[in-house]
């Protein structure tokens, strides 16, 4: 085990087995465990009977944590960051430490394993050579459209998360906005004892859902098709474009820019635009 390193360990996502025996050596080796839940990963390392000195390490107070840690690696402590479930930094706390400590000239490493994301890409059944992971969307409905509008024409295969409670309204804004037959696959509680999955066109997975109220409860991930022909205004070069105008000119500027540039219309590049600009302010 190398002192002054911050591993970054991948935990279980359900099934406990699927820890790897090198996290479990770098979880009960390091001087500290960077947790996103202590309780949580407290019940982890009790299981495989590791004693270990956690420290809660959330959004919530990652910015006062931070100083801390890194004062901790640089005196030549290990360090373990893990989330709740699956590798952290993949929609989790993480990224403002990671970059602290390579800033600050620590190595850090990674210990990989379970991800939710990956799981779910893996038995989608749907392109995966190339995709787009875009996590959680906005919880309000506008601003989730909107982003949803930036990525209809997206042509690699789509990932998202999303919660038992908003689920269903996702899935109807897939139905809006991408249109009801985008084929789609549906994973729920990936690795736990009642996990899910099911592959349809959006509109018969949120039938589905509705005709079986007990699968809207859980943790999913939805992997949705690309689009076969993006249309103008929403192909990648269109988003590289906005995305280097949007600092310094309004999105109808930069829209009409991006219309006189490569064609199509501008409200189509408006539509992206929004959605480029939600994405960014959400970070």
């Amino acid at each position: 085990m190398s002192s002054a390193t911050l591993y970054v360990v991948a935990t279980p996502i359900g099934n406990l087995d699927d820890i790897s025996p090198r996290a479990l050596e770098v979880l009960g080796a390091v001087d500290r465990v960077a947790a996103e839940d202590t309780r949580h990963s407290g019940r982890l390392l009790a299981h495989f009977g590791i004693r270990a000195r956690l420290v809660a390490y959330h959004d919530h107070n990652e910015r006062q944590r931070l100083a801390g840690l890194v004062s901790a690696l640089q005196a030549g402590e290990s360090v373990a960051l893990v989330s709740d479930a699956g590798t952290p930094l993949v929609s989790d706390p993480g990224y403002h430490l990671v970059r602290a400590a390579l800033e600050a000239g620590i190595r850090v490493s990674p210990v990989p394993g379970p991800s939710a994301m990956i799981a779910a890409l893996s038995v989608a059944g749907l392109p995966s050579d190339r995709f787009c992971f875009e996590g959680f969307l906005p919880a309000q409905g506008g601003k989730r459209r909107r982003r949803l509008e930036g990525l209809v024409g997206e042509p690699r295969t789509l990932v998202f998360y999303e919660s038992s409670h908003r689920i269903r309204a996702f899935l109807d804004d897939l139905v809006a906005v991408f249109s009801p037959e985008r084929e789609a696959t549906l994973s729920r509680e990936l690795t736990k004892r009642f996990e899910t999955v099911r592959r349809g066109s959006v509109a018969e997975l949120a039938e589905w859902l509705d005709h079986d109220p007990v699968q809207q409860k859980g943790e999913f991930v939805v992997v949705v098709r690309g689009a076969e022909n993006p249309p103008a205004g929403e192909s990648v070069d269109a988003g590289r474009l906005l995305e280097n105008l949007l600092p310094h000119v309004k999105p109808g500027v930069a829209a009409e820019i991006a219309a006189r540039t490569l064609g199509g219309k501008k409200r189509d590049y408006y539509a992206l635009g929004l959605a480029l600009k939600d994405r960014r302010d959400s970070r």
